[in-house]
């Protein structure tokens, strides 16, 4: 099923309603399928049309963490932290903050991956 929402979704890429949802829409349904690199090229996609998609900026956190990319994930989770407590969105923050603090006991020095 979601391969099928993926190919609807992609049909809609370059039309009008391409856009910051549709994008945050495509890159959950890469995260359901496991794909983290597309997940996240969707979700970078997404922040970068709309810089204040807080909950595009929290997947966008968790797909490079997905990926492999520790540093870039903190540093989106930090973003997204600052971009939610700017528009009062109180729950996201306080997730972002939570995976960023887990994120950044892994990178230090003797941290657990």
């Amino acid at each position: 099923m979601t391969a099928t929402v993926i190919a609807n979704l992609q049909k809609l890429i370059g039309t009008p309603r391409d856009g910051a949802l549709l994008r945050f829409s495509l890159g959950n349904e890469y995260l359901k399928l496991g794909d983290a690199h597309n997940a996240r090229l969707q979700f970078a996609e997404a922040v970068a049309r709309d810089p204040a998609y807080s909950a595009a900026w929290k997947l966008l956190g968790k797909a490079l963490t997905d990926d492999g990319e520790p540093q870039a994930a903190l540093t989106a989770y930090r973003q997204g932290i600052a971009v939610a407590e700017k528009k009062g969105d109180k729950q996201a923050a306080k997730e972002m903050t939570v995976f960023a603090r887990r994120l950044e006991k892994q990178l230090e020095p003797g941290g657990t991956p």
